[in-house]
């Protein structure tokens, strides 16, 4: 399983730990997954990702996860975000 995150993309950065005496040695910056379950309101079920904490505040703040779907990148999607996204166009488009 890759630490990358299913919505924002965000994954791990590499640079240096840098000492006292100014020695540099490898490092990585692991982002802060989670494993959450949302709900979509229009699918009117639970789905679970594997997300950061910055993605979680960003999800709640648009309005749930259907409003940060609708308005989130293809190209910054997981692949079952974006089978979740295309799902929910579907449902709304039928609807209307």
């Amino acid at each position: 399983m890759s630490r990358r995150c299913e919505l924002t993309g965000k994954a791990v950065l590499s640079g240096h730990l840098v000492s006292h005496s100014n020695r540099k040695t490898k490092r990585k910056f692991l982002p802060n997954l989670c494993n959450v379950t949302l709900v979509s309101d229009t699918l009117q079920r639970s789905v679970r990702l594997r997300v950061s904490a910055h993605a979680l505040r960003s999800v709640e703040h648009r309005g749930g996860l259907d409003a940060f779907l609708a308005k989130a990148k293809a190209d910054e999607l997981s692949s079952g975000a974006l089978t979740i996204k295309r799902e929910i166009e579907k449902k709304l488009a039928a609807a209307s």
